[in-house]
């Protein structure tokens, strides 16, 4: 707050509290030849009475003033002067802040040290996950998890990044970025056509046949780089397998149409500097678990699906 504005707010709360006490003051003074009645008259001989307030009215309203006073000197509200009591609202956010925080960590303590596979079969852990989700997840992914257009269904086993414990960990930790590039100007408006019709052959579906190879000739020069030859893929690019039925924007030739020609950027935002690191392995158990695919390191060291999960992932 600037000087000048501390000062105007100082000095009208100042100048309306002692108006107040002038007003009070003065319409509770006696006046000499002041009439008792206000000088109006019903039915011919029905006045109105101008008594003062009852006394104790009176003292209600300086009680209430110096109230407001006491106020003003123990709390901040005079502008630039903070009140003798050093209070502020922004100091008490932060107490309450860190209280809750201290208590939320030593809720959390016991799940610190345990890895992820023994977290997601952790009842007590899933829960406070659960929560942790729908607070910090469920915009995006959908309180289901089954995701949205753009958004990935987590409850699928289909993974753009890879889906073993460390890399959902780093995901939901520092976040991901995926970029698919335009290539429309580059195809133009046949090419576009002749490579949606290679994309949509790849999941299994009927296309004109000399389109779909005209078509693979530019995906293998265009493509491959970030999909791979097989059209499978990368984990390590965040790039889509496209020979499945999974699709992030959408399966239909219009949005595949779309998306080769005006391409796609996708954020995923880091989680830690939010959450912090216990409720981030929360998380990343919590998605571990909906996928399905628990691992059982302990004994085999490679992911095991559990049908008794209930809720999957992807």
């Amino acid at each position: 707050m600037s000087t000048g504005a501390g000062v105007f707010i100082a000095v009208f709360t100042i100048f309306n509290i002692v108006a107040c006490l002038w007003l009070m003051w003065w319409t509770a003074r006696p006046r000499p030849g002041e009439q008792k009645t206000t000088g109006h008259v019903w039915d011919g001989d029905l006045e109105e009475l101008n008594n003062p307030l009852p006394r104790w009215w009176l003292w209600l309203f300086i009680i209430t003033i110096v109230f407001g006073l006491g106020y003003l000197i123990f709390y901040p509200g005079l502008g630039w002067f903070d009140g003798t009591s050093g209070w502020s609202s922004a100091q008490q956010y932060e107490r309450e802040v860190e209280r809750i925080e201290t208590r939320v960590e030593s809720l959390f303590a016991p799940f610190a040290e345990m890895e992820l596979p023994a977290l997601a079969r952790n009842d007590t852990a899933m829960s406070a996950a659960r929560n942790l989700f729908g607070n910090n997840c469920s915009t995006c992914h959908g309180s289901d998890a089954r995701g949205a257009r753009g958004f990935p269904n987590l409850t699928d086993g289909d993974w753009l990044w890879g889906g073993q414990p460390d890399v959902i960990y780093q995901t939901i930790a520092q976040g991901r970025t995926g970029v698919m590039p335009a290539l429309g100007e580059v195809l133009g408006p046949e090419g576009t056509e002749h490579v949606v019709a290679h994309v949509l052959s790849l999941s299994g579906r009927q296309v004109p046949e000399d389109w779909a190879t005209a078509g693979k000739a530019q995906f293998d020069v265009l493509c491959v780089s970030c999909h791979g030859a097989d059209a499978k893929g990368n984990p390590l690019l965040g790039a889509p397998d496209l020979t499945d039925e999974v699709w992030l924007h959408g399966g239909s030739p219009e949005a595949i149409r779309e998306t080769i020609m005006a391409g796609r950027n996708n954020q995923m935002p880091a989680h830690l500097d939010l959450l912090g690191e216990t409720k981030v392995r929360l998380l990343a158990a919590y998605v571990l678990k909906l996928s399905g695919a628990v691992p059982e390191e302990m004994r085999t060291g490679a992911l095991v699906p559990q049908e008794e999960s209930g809720v999957d992932g992807g």
